[in-house]
């Protein structure tokens, strides 16, 4: 037996367009599984391998996720669903998270989606033999990412929700875990891996000595998923190289 088989499992990742959703969306599609992916652009050929993104055999629908009508209005186009994944996610730079208008946005996005996607798809997660939710938060939920308060506290919060959805949710038949990312190289992390001084900087501070990829966290994603986690409930992996033990 193969407890990395996903064959025959529908998945849902949302922010699956690009970056670490992206990575974790072609780990289950590479093991098997019929994979869903939300983003935010009209359709998947608004997407490119320059960017970061593959959506080839992945089966794309354009949500905003800020938007809580526009989650439950969404007719799915799958009866079951086995493993949710949300790693969507907003950072405002130069500290416009210190405004109301940046705060919002990216609690609307980081944190307040999280629970009104997690409700939509209850149903369809505690059916049948019960599934899996994997919530992607940062290691900004545990240490102070001062220019980014919005962003930090989102994080934060995704690790909470994670623990209390693990608990409340357990009889269901769904088992609530997290994933919680160091420095990885997406979209959101260019201001520092676009710039050498800033990269290796940082560079010194892993243990490891590399940054993540979207593999990395696909590999952890597909651990939280499988029965080889069966005992595993409302728990945040942290998979930074180290990172967060400076």
């Amino acid at each position: 037996m193969n407890e990395l088989d996903f064959t025959g499992k529908t998945v849902l990742v949302v922010g699956g367009s690009s970056g670490i959703g992206n990575g974790i969306a072609r780990s289950f599609f590479a093991r098997g599984a019929t994979v869903h992916i939300w983003g935010t652009r009209a359709s998947a050929a608004d997407y490119s391998a320059d960017e970061g993104s593959n959506l080839s055999g992945l089966h794309y629908a354009s949500v905003d996720v800020s938007d809580r009508d526009a989650i439950f209005a969404w007719q799915a186009p799958f009866e079951k669903l086995d493993i949710l994944v949300q790693s969507q996610g907003i950072v405002v730079y130069r500290r416009g998270e210190f405004e109301i208008e940046g705060w919002d946005k990216v609690m609307a996005v980081n944190l307040d989606s999280l629970m009104a996607i997690s409700m939509r798809f209850r149903p369809m997660l505690s059916a049948g033999n019960g599934g899996a939710i994997i919530i992607v938060s940062s290691i900004s939920g545990i240490q102070a990412n001062i220019g980014n308060p919005a962003y930090s506290a989102s994080k934060a919060g995704a690790m909470s929700l994670t623990k209390v959805l693990g608990k409340a949710w357990a009889r269901e038949n769904i088992r609530v875990n997290g994933i919680a990312p160091g420095l990885v190289d997406t979209k959101l992390t260019k201001v520092t891996t676009e710039h050498p001084d800033r990269l290796a900087a940082t560079l010194a501070t892993i243990p490891d000595g590399r940054q993540g990829t979207p593999e990395d966290m696909g590999n952890a994603a597909l651990f939280l998923a499988s029965p080889l986690a069966g005992y595993v409930t409302g728990h945040t992996l942290i998979v930074d190289g180290g990172l967060s033990l400076t």
